[in-house]
């Protein structure tokens, strides 16, 4: 294929695998319980009339192509063709994030400038709440994740909306920054389909592998890698509701895939389970992502299950992976995240000049996946690239003479808990919005589940009590479970630099001496 005929779009990329393979699977529904039998299925051709459906919902809502449309909902297959056929019309999707707090929710919808929200069953209530705070009105449908095709949930008629350009915004997705605020990446379509390509080379993925989905949707891993990338390469994925340690492998092995996709959070947990009871021998390969994986868990993984790991690293502004080992066991190495993949990449010193292999710095990105910006934030955009456009990623690493990247720490204080992107000062800002707190800090420390878990220090007003499960209680109304923290020290005061700037980096050393 010459590069005049590569698919630069998400439509092209689907059209182009309806008109190939129109009956070959692209997907399927996976039970909770896999020994119920399987369930609903998509083919490409099948897909590719649902996206004009999804064109006709839209436009029957009174949003055109190149307006955003949220979307509240948990997996599912309608949930994969109202992402996709919005794509394929040329909208732009926001996923929003289902550990968001209603505040938070809140801001993404109002900042989004989104159209209309649709949200499944379960989530319609608590979305209809947030809707009835904000300054601008925004409708909202109601549909259910799951495909029924005795009650479709699409009209039949199709509509056949303009081609978007390779240039047009496709997905705007909000990951948290170091000032706690939610900012809204700008992903086009020809990022989208560049990075879906790029996936399928570096794993050698063909129409006979199958992905099992068990990331939500509404996280850029699961959205480009196990959504976007069969796309480019006709295989398929099998989705189950939500990620099950207990039915997994039943799931993985029952639907015939060839791979799996998962955070370490979730090989932390499938440690802890039994042996597959089936055979998983024909799965190929684990792909790790979102979060470093311990050595040690991907030691203990191999050895249990027999499955190589692969491990990657990508950020939202990359559409996920930008870095990954590669396919063959003995060129991977341990500890590093890989090579650039479908990009260039390289370290950086304080003066952003490119420094010497072996040489710690920050590493840094260019490429056709690197995002187009920030929405409506000039600044954080400006702030995050290069002059002569390499994308700043914020992670401190070197490259080895083989051209392995090796991250060695965060220069941006974020907390990844489970692959979720969690910024300290979101939660000291909560804190302090309670009556009894002075001052705090939040840190991430080490968990065997999560990657990280989230420890806070709290100075309370002189005159004032709080224990730890009011707090506790107050975090989990203001930020949700999922971001409220799991340990609470009381402290007299926190360790502050010359500029008076909290040193999170000192706080659990300075913990251990000085918290009663």
């Amino acid at each position: 294929m010459s590069s005049s005929d590569t698919p630069r779009t998400v439509r092209a990329l689907l059209d182009a695998q309806a008109a190939l393979r129109p009956e070959a699977v692209y997907a399927l529904a996976v039970p909770a319980d896999a020994a119920d039998g399987a369930g609903a299925q998509l083919t490409f051709g099948h897909l590719a009339r649902n996206c004009r459906q999804v064109a006709t919902l839209l436009l029957g809502h009174g949003v055109q192509p190149g307006d955003t449309v949220s979307l509240v909902m948990p997996n599912g297959l309608s949930t994969l063709r109202l992402l996709l056929g919005a794509l394929h019309g040329g909208w732009c999707v926001n996923p929003v994030n289902l550990l968001s707090s209603a505040t938070q929710m809140a801001y993404v919808l109002e900042h989004s400038d989104c159209k209309l929200v649709i949200a499944s069953p379960d989530w319609a209530e608590r979305v209809r709440a947030v809707l009835a705070t904000l300054q601008r009105p925004i409708a909202l449908l109601v549909c259910s994740p799951d495909y029924d095709p005795a009650q479709d949930i699409l009209p039949s008629a199709e509509t056949d909306t303009p081609a978007p350009s390779p240039d047009a915004l496709a997905l705007l997705m909000y990951t948290s920054g170091t000032t706690g605020v939610p900012k809204g990446v700008m992903l086009t379509q020809a990022n989208l389909a560049a990075n879906a390509r790029a996936i399928s080379a570096e794993h050698a993925l063909t129409p006979q592998d199958r992905v099992l989905a068990v990331l939500p949707l509404y996280h850029i891993n699961a959205f480009a890698v196990t959504m976007l990338a069969p796309l480019a390469h006709g295989g398929s994925l099998a989705m189950p509701p939500k990620f099950s340690a207990g039915a997994f492998w039943q799931q993985a092995a029952g639907s015939g895939c060839t791979w799996i996709n998962v955070v370490p959070t979730m090989i932390s947990y499938l440690l802890e389970g039994a042996a597959p009871l089936h055979s998983v021998a024909g799965i190929r390969f684990c792909r790790s992502a979102s979060a470093a994986l311990p050595p040690a868990h991907l030691r203990a993984f191999e050895a249990k299950f027999g499955i190589g790991i692969i491990e990657t690293m990508g950020l939202t502004e990359t559409v996920a992976p930008a870095f990954s080992n590669p396919l063959e066991p003995g060129l991977r190495k341990l500890g590093a995240v890989g090579r650039a993949s479908g990009c260039e990449a390289r370290v950086i010193d304080a003066a952003l000049q490119a420094v010497p292999d072996g040489t710690t710095g920050e590493i840094a990105i260019r490429g056709p996946q690197v995002m187009r910006g920030y929405y409506k934030n000039e600044e954080a955009t400006r702030a995050s690239f290069t002059p002569d456009g390499w994308l700043r990623t914020g992670d401190l690493g070197h490259r080895d003479a083989d051209g392995f990247f090796f991250v060695t720490g965060r220069i941006k204080e974020l907390i990844i808990k489970g692959g979720e992107n969690i910024a300290p000062r979101e939660i000291d800002e909560a804190l302090l919005r309670h009556p009894a707190v002075l001052d705090a800090a939040a840190v991430g420390i080490a968990d065997a589940h999560y990657g990280q878990e989230i420890m806070v220090c709290v100075v309370l007003r002189e005159g004032h009590a709080a224990d730890e499960p009011a707090l506790r209680e107050f975090c989990t109304t203001a930020l949700g479970r999922y971001k409220t923290p799991k340990l609470f020290h009381f402290v007299h005061d926190l360790p502050r630099g010359p500029s008076g700037k909290v040193q999170r980096l000192k706080l659990l050393d300075w913990v251990a001496e000085h918290a009663r």
